[in-house]
């Protein structure tokens, strides 16, 4: 898997949202806040599909896409490799980066809380 740019990203999150066998028109219309020409998405759907990310069948006159790749899949993917690139691979840099901007009380009870239920979900 290789890491989407900003705009690709942008398409694949419509697709996630819409779900399988998406028309091009539901498409266009999820993507009309962006204000791209129609051959722009085009151009973004067929890198898409080339990374295998996404597929495309004719129904008519009109297309039809499934996303390939789910969401979940694709956010552990650019979360490790965010983890890596930018803090060694370290999961404590990264907090420790967060805590440097200052993180609320409630995000640290969020992240005990994920710690607690993890190390719950290694014990069973």
């Amino acid at each position: 898997m290789k890491r989407l740019p900003d705009t690709e990203l942008e398409v694949m999150k419509a697709l996630w949202k819409l779900g399988a066998d998406t028309p091009r028109a539901a498409l266009d219309q999820a993507l009309g806040d962006f204000g791209w020409a129609s051959n722009t998405v085009n151009t973004y759907l067929a890198r898409l599909a080339e990374k295998g990310f996404v597929s495309v069948h004719r129904e008519g006159k009109s297309n039809r896409y499934t996303p390939l790749i789910s969401q979940e899949d694709y956010l552990a993917f650019d979360s490790r490799s965010v983890l890596s690139r930018l803090y060694g691979s370290s999961p404590r840099n990264f907090v420790a980066a967060l805590a440097r901007t200052g993180l609320k009380r409630q995000d640290l009870d969020e992240l005990r809380s994920l710690l607690d239920q993890l190390e719950e979900d290694t014990k069973a």
